[in-house]
């Protein structure tokens, strides 16, 4: 299958990466507004440059939407009327609304799937399955001050990973949401069905963090996104104290994770889904509930704080 990167930023730049690496791929395609740097992604991934989106939709069969999140909407408008496939980064659009209204325009027979990446992360389908009963969740992802982020605050650009997790993997229903925060920073408590969720979220953090942290009825475990290690912490086997100081001891245990690059099972998987015509596991109704989650979170931010 012919593939299409459309902007090849700091995102894109690994989407062109990742596909020249896949043998499921045939011809691979650039352009960005940029022409230096589509030319230069161009060389040395071995990628054809086109000199516009029009000119490199008669060229590919599925494309993939890496530019900045305001122009999302009028580029995958450009993608729908030429009938491609499209994989658009998250998020899928600027608001919830542009969303609904640009997928009521998918035309019949084209796949379209939405980036998020940590739903390909493997730690998240390993603790799907350890946990039964949780009574806690906690998700943390603070990141240093990036350039790379133009035209979202920290919970499109970084929270709506967590979210969708939340919502997508673990609880299919969230009631009530309180926030706090502003364009770089925020925290949220959720009521997933009565069991807490806490998030947070930065970009003003001096210590990259991507982690999960869940307390079952029988046992605790914490996820780390980056390293991809999952850790079980079971019930003390014993309770005592020594020298006046409480004392237990836990059954400690390392789950055994397939290491993988998500972004490249995210890739696949949308080559495949887009070759056979099967659905996306991210969908863009999900992508959209996310988005919505987003909007609720910021419009509980206090009255001037900037969004």
């Amino acid at each position: 299958m012919d593939v299409g990167v459309i902007g090849v930023g700091a995102m894109g730049k690994n989407h062109v990466r990742v596909y020249s690496e896949l043998k499921s791929v045939g011809t691979l395609a650039v352009c960005d507004v940029n022409a230096a740097a589509a030319q230069a992604i161009g060389k040395q991934h071995g990628a054809e440059v086109y000199p516009s989106v029009a000119e490199l939709l008669r060229h590919v069969d599925a494309v993939n939407i890496c530019v900045p999140t305001p122009f999302h909407a009028g580029v995958v408008r450009e993608v729908f009327a030429a009938g491609k496939h499209a994989f658009i980064e998250k998020p899928i659009c600027a608001t919830a609304a542009e969303a609904r209204a640009l997928m009521a325009s998918v035309p019949k027979g084209i796949v379209v799937g939405v980036g998020h990446i940590e739903r390909f992360n493997p730690i998240v389908s390993e603790i799907r399955k350890i946990v039964t009963k949780p009574l806690y969740v906690e998700l943390k992802r603070h990141n240093p001050a990036s350039a790379r982020v133009t035209g979202s605050s920290v919970v499109e650009d970084l929270m709506i990973h967590d979210i969708d997790i939340v919502a997508n993997v673990f609880f299919p229903e969230i009631g009530t949401i309180r926030s706090m925060g502003n364009a770089d920073l925020c925290s949220v408590q959720m009521d997933a069905g009565g069991v807490p969720v806490m998030l947070s979220a930065s970009r003003k953090a001096s210590k990259k963090i991507r982690l999960i942290y869940v307390e079952d009825e029988e046992f605790t475990v914490e996820g780390d996104f980056m390293s991809q290690e999952v850790t079980i912490y079971r019930k003390p086997g014993q309770y005592r104290f020594e020298n006046e100081r409480y004392v237990q001891e836990n059954i400690i245990e390392k789950v055994m994770v397939n290491k993988v690059e998500p972004l490249k099972v995210e890739l696949s998987a949308f080559i495949d889904c887009a070759k056979y015509g099967r659905s996306f596991p991210v969908t863009p109704a999900q992508a959209i509930r996310n988005l919505d989650i987003c909007e609720q979170i910021r419009a509980g931010f206090a009255p001037g704080a900037p969004a």
